[in-house]
């Protein structure tokens, strides 16, 4: 596996997982959107309520208005703001169908195009396929948009399939191209991995299946299952971790004082591959970025520093250097977010870093910019902002 620039590594997040939804329109001034009033004077909705009120919302008013209201709304700290793209992106579907995708940006995290493939397999199958990889030819955002794309179309293919994770990987195995390295096919199972994890398209079949999948005895199953790969165990670990938290016995309504329990899962002697176990570690990466900004992921990009140092101190919790640094390169990633957020905060993140760390993020970071950016004003304007030593990494 190669640093931080691969895409396993900067999209492993999720999290949470963590998304982003918003579109190309004119936006209206805020006085135009009394749901704004609304949602502000009851700030004890559950996610549930959130998500029958923006369900609700777009269908009576469109889905466009509905992500506008999302966007600018203030909703209870710990609000999971991707899952609620999602809600509204089934609403799109639902009006556009998988065309919806053309209306589609990358704010969000993606949202919007994961909700249209979702509904586009749930609906035809493999059929769909040849149309959602058009689709997500057509996804919004940069370099590694596409191959993203089927991160959310892993989700669609293991709800297909009843939450039998064995038939979603197999299916997954078919989208893989030469052109991309097999991206398509590591970033499908990283999909139904997270799916697997929470149940989020129907809890009911969810709860039937997931008692095969997580194991007491072996809280790193499924990834350490016949039927994942080595090509991809390291995604399947990333975004494993919200299971890791759990076997934990870790209460993820409110922030631990140590996440210590959860990171020594990620020294198993089950995981002899250095690349299996940074990505064990650098799941709860990701996860922290999220933590850091109570799951409100519009502007992940400017976190305070404040917020910054929680997500380096709770790497700490990793215990190992190894862990350590693993935790450290993947939350760095999600803060970029290939090149898409504001930067302010990966470069703030990189400050926080002492000696030997400092070196490593900074190298990472220039990978990043390099990797994502190259060839662009705003990749040669971030690489002329690292030091002289740094910067040949980011050049094209």
């Amino acid at each position: 596996m190669g640093p931080v620039v691969k895409p396993l590594i900067t999209f492993a997040i999720l999290v949470a997982a963590l998304g982003a939804v918003f579109f190309l329109s004119a936006q209206p001034a805020i006085f135009s959107y009394p749901e704004l009033v609304e949602l502000e004077s009851d700030t004890e909705r559950t996610f549930s309520e959130l998500s029958a009120y923006f369900t609700a919302l777009a269908e009576e008013k469109g889905a466009s208005y509905a992500f506008d209201v999302l966007r600018r709304a203030k909703l209870p700290h710990g609000t999971d703001f991707h899952l609620l793209g999602h809600e509204i992106g089934y609403v799109l579907y639902d009006e556009q169908g998988i065309e919806g995708i053309k209306a589609c940006t990358d704010d969000f995290r993606n949202a919007c195009s994961h909700s249209v493939v979702i509904s586009a397999f749930i609906e035809h199958g493999e059929a769909a396929l040849p149309e959602i990889i058009r689709a997500c030819k057509a996804a919004p955002g940069g370099k590694g948009a596409y191959t993203m794309c089927f991160h959310g179309l892993g989700h669609g293919v293991l709800a297909y399939t009843g939450y039998d994770l064995r038939k979603a990987v197999t299916m997954c195995e078919k989208t893989g191209t030469d052109a991309y390295d097999d991206r398509e096919h590591v970033e499908c199972v990283g999909g139904a991995v997270m799916e697997m994890t929470a149940g989020v398209h129907d809890p009911s079949a969810w709860r039937t299946q997931a008692p095969k999948y997580f194991k007491n005895d072996d809280p790193l199953y499924p990834c350490t299952a016949d039927f994942i790969s080595d090509v991809t165990r390291p995604i399947c670990l990333v975004y494993l971790s919200p299971q890791l938290f759990a076997a934990a016995g870790l209460d993820l309504t409110g922030l631990e004082a140590s996440y210590a329990p959860a990171f020594r899962f990620c020294d198993s002697p089950s995981l002899k591959r250095q690349e299996d176990r940074e990505a064990c570690y650098g799941g709860f990466g990701k996860e922290f970025v999220a933590f850091a900004a109570g799951r409100d992921i519009r502007d992940i990009g400017s976190l305070d520093t404040a917020s910054l140092q929680k997500v380096r101190d709770w790497c700490e919790h990793a215990g190992t250097s190894e862990g350590k640094a693993a935790c450290n390169q993947h939350a760095l990633a999600s803060l970029f977010w290939g090149g898409e957020n504001d930067v302010e905060a990966a470069f703030f993140f990189c400050g926080l870093a002492k000696d030997e760390g400092e070196t490593a993020c900074l190298k990472d970071l220039s990978d990043l910019i390099g990797y994502y950016l190259a060839g662009t004003a705003r990749g040669t304007q971030y690489c002329a902002r690292l030091p002289d030593e740094y910067r040949k990494h980011c050049r094209p």
